[in-house]
């Protein structure tokens, strides 16, 4: 698998990022249709993965490495998403009603950082066509789904919107996302402040008390918060969700800053959230400061600039019980995936 997507990245490369985001996701997506196809990517092409169970939010993932939301919006490609080794995949984000999200062109790369800057907005095809494709999967993998709220709606009644999407993907979704921490749906971020996030969460985990209730299942609640948050929010921030009862953090979304030489980069300067290798740094400070605040059994599924195992091994370094991979899979392909486990297996066995 390596091998064939090396060959492919430079053609792919050729087009615009997100003309070659939709067609390697149709790619997959139709592979995983094929049953023989699917398994021969399952157990060829991918080879055999290292077992490395961790238990979180109440659920046993066989291994720690997820795909981070964002690349699979609308559902279209979970089985064959599934077969390429990773542990859980946190599908959206997914609101409520459909919309296009921000004008095109709204994603950029950043070939020599190894980073990509993204002005989505929150592109969905809604809760409904979501729900119908997730319906048409067959995978068995630990499914998140990462919610968030419509553009047209305001921050005061966002938590209309999330508990729209938690009544509408509960029973279905192994654990859910609550996404208040992109920098592209305008004023999303604010709700990260004390007092907005504490009635939010409090909407969230009245609902999910009702839903435990109605379907007889618990369904985890994840946020997931911003890599720009100074030491102080961080701290404020971990503090309303332990004590609301949240049962993870994923840290973190993409960041309006710019911690790169930007006179280097065509396209640097583009508005919106910069993602890959030069997020690491970010991501896994506020890791670090979250690790303060938290329990350690607590869930951190880190995401932001894992690229290959070391950086990888960093990020649980600092704290994370779970990752996710967006921009690494962009620039490596999805042998990344074991090339990781392999990693983590070799350094566990050279602890022990």
């Amino acid at each position: 698998m390596a091998g064939i997507y090396s060959l492919a990245r430079p053609l792919l490369f050729r087009l615009n990022p997100e003309t070659a985001h939709d067609l390697i996701l149709k790619t997959i997506g139709l592979i995983g249709q094929i049953h023989p196809l699917n398994q021969y990517l399952a157990d060829t092409c991918r080879g055999p993965l290292p077992s490395i169970p961790v238990d979180a939010m109440g659920l046993s993932f066989p291994n720690p490495i997820g795909l981070a939301a964002g690349l699979d919006k609308d559902a279209k490609a979970v089985d064959g998403l599934a077969a390429l080794g990773f542990g859980f995949l946190e599908l959206g984000t997914v609101t409520p009603l459909p919309q296009s999200g921000n004008p095109r062109p709204r994603m950029f790369r950043l070939t020599s950082a190894q980073a990509l800057v993204n002005r989505m907005g929150f592109n969905s095809g809604g809760l409904n066509l979501f729900l119908a494709r997730l319906g048409q999967q067959h995978q068995q993998t630990i499914i998140g789904i990462n919610l968030g709220r419509n553009a047209a709606t305001s921050n005061n009644d966002a938590w209309r919107d999330y508990l729209t999407g938690l009544r509408a993907v509960y029973r279905v979704a192994d654990y859910v996302t609550i996404n208040i921490s992109s920098p592209n749906t305008e004023g999303l971020r604010d709700l990260q402040e004390r007092d907005a996030l504490d009635s939010l969460i409090q909407y969230l985990k009245d609902e999910q008390t009702k839903l435990a209730d109605l379907h007889q299942k618990y369904t985890p609640i994840a946020v997931k918060i911003s890599p720009d948050l100074n030491a102080e929010s961080i701290a404020r921030v971990a503090e309303v969700l332990t004590l609301r009862g949240i049962d993870g953090i994923v840290a973190t979304n993409t960041t309006i800053s710019r911690p790169l030489n930007t006179d280097a980069h065509l396209h640097a300067s583009q508005a919106g959230g910069l993602s890959g290798a030069p997020l690491a740094t970010l991501s896994h400070r506020v890791i670090t400061e979250l690790r303060q605040h938290t329990p350690s059994e607590f869930p951190v599924i880190g995401v932001g600039g894992i690229m290959d195992a070391a950086s990888a091994q960093a990020a649980f370094s600092a704290g994370a019980t779970l990752i996710q991979l967006y921009s690494g899979l962009i620039y490596r392909g999805p042998a990344l995936v074991p090339e990781i486990l392999k990693g983590l297996q070799t350094a566990k066995a050279a602890v022990s």
